[in-house]
């Protein structure tokens, strides 16, 4: 007979409970995990999604995700015409609130002009932006249904598309809206403003003005090559896909991973202490019994055997209970909660070592209980 499961049988409502309690501690535990591996997935979504092997910002600036940076628009054209380049698009971003069916919606505007580089690469629902003006395309995160009307700068735009993923690295989702209507949301001037700049001697007005190029290059052409090319011209700089990938994981995105990360570890560490208390309390529970087993001459790793089984089984269910949470939860949480077989199999790991190490406490004090307990001594 196992007396591990012997003696979960004698109290299952009270390990049912226990497991879900400690379940729902792993869930949050796995959830962290999860969102920590979505901040960089998000980051990544967008320039995966364009397809882009160059990025030509204004020089000095590592934007347009980083830092501000504004170009003319006809860079665009000088990049089309450098060796190695098969094709460039012009884009705007910036962030905006706009004013849906569902009250005020928080997201980041992408300008792009359909037909060249910068659109997203593949539309869930609907169709992609045609040669109509006021026209967007959304990403299912901000919840807008196809032909939803918005109002984003005094504008009324038609949702006519849907994508799926592509969200800002501050988790608002993405829109993508004709680069001429962009233009004008972001750099035209508002009649005073404009009347000032005027009596100032600068210009007013004029909206010719983008963040970034996006180049998609020949098979074989060299990133680094023809970047170097475009950073001759002084006013430009230029990243390549690999370099913006660096950026985006590692400064932009960088202090909300650490901030998961460290939150991820001090729950690791909750959950540790958490476990150990429950598998020791359990242990105490039972030392009439332990007591009773050693009278019998029953041999020290029989004892062991019931404590570490027991502290594994309560791992095991607690986890399968995590598991399920997270799993039916997940498309609830504002930000994408990214879990793969990995992530799932290293949080198996450590929590069995968790119970392993929690359990340790609990064998110890169990082989000290002496025999004549059993009798009431």
């Amino acid at each position: 007979m196992n007396l591990a499961f012997a003696d979960i049988r004698h109290r299952l409502g009270r390990f049912l409970m226990t497991c879900v309690g400690l379940g729902l501690l792993m869930a949050v535990a796995l959830s962290m995990v999860g969102i920590y591996q979505g901040v960089v997935a998000e980051a990544l979504a967008l320039t995966r999604s364009l397809r882009a092997d160059l990025w030509v910002v204004e020089s000095g600036t590592r934007g347009p995700f980083a830092e501000a940076s504004r170009i003319p628009g006809d860079v665009r054209e000088m990049i089309a015409r450098v060796p190695g380049v098969d094709a460039a698009g012009a884009i705007t971003l910036r962030t905006a609130e706009m004013r849906a069916p569902q009250g005020l919606l928080r997201a980041q505007v992408m300008g792009y002009e359909p037909g060249r580089p910068g659109g997203p690469a593949a539309i869930e629902s609907g169709r992609g932006l045609g040669g109509a003006r006021f026209e967007m395309v959304a990403d299912a995160r901000a919840r807008l249904p196809l032909g939803a009307m918005v109002t984003l700068g005094g504008d009324r735009y038609r949702v006519v598309g849907t994508t799926r993923g592509l969200v800002a690295s501050g988790g608002d989702p993405l829109v993508f809206i004709q680069l001429r209507d962009s233009q004008e949301l972001q750099f035209k001037l508002a009649p005073p403003a404009a009347r000032r700049a005027l009596a100032a001697g600068s210009s007013a007005g004029g909206t010719d003005t983008i963040n970034a190029v996006v180049a998609q290059l020949s098979p074989a052409a060299d990133p680094d090559a023809v970047a170097e090319t475009v950073r001759r011209w002084k006013h430009l700089a230029a990243l390549t896909d690999a370099e913006q990938g660096e950026l985006l994981t590692r400064s932009v995105v960088n202090r909300a991973r650490v901030q998961l990360g460290m939150f991820t570890v001090v729950l690791l560490f909750v959950s540790a202490v958490i476990i150990t208390l429950i598998i020791y309390t359990m242990t105490m529970d039972k030392l009439r019994e332990i007591a009773t087993l050693k009278l019998i001459g029953a041999p020290d790793r029989t004892i062991v055997g019931l404590v570490l089984q027991q502290a594994m089984l309560l791992g095991v269910a607690g986890y399968a209970a995590a598991i399920a949470i997270v799993f039916m939860t997940r498309g609830l949480f504002p930000r994408t909660v990214a879990l793969g077989p990995a992530e799932v199999a290293m949080m198996a790991g450590v929590i069995g070592g968790i119970c392993i190490l929690g359990s340790l406490a609990s064998i110890r004090a169990a082989l000290r209980i002496e025999p004549q307990q059993a009798l009431g001594g």
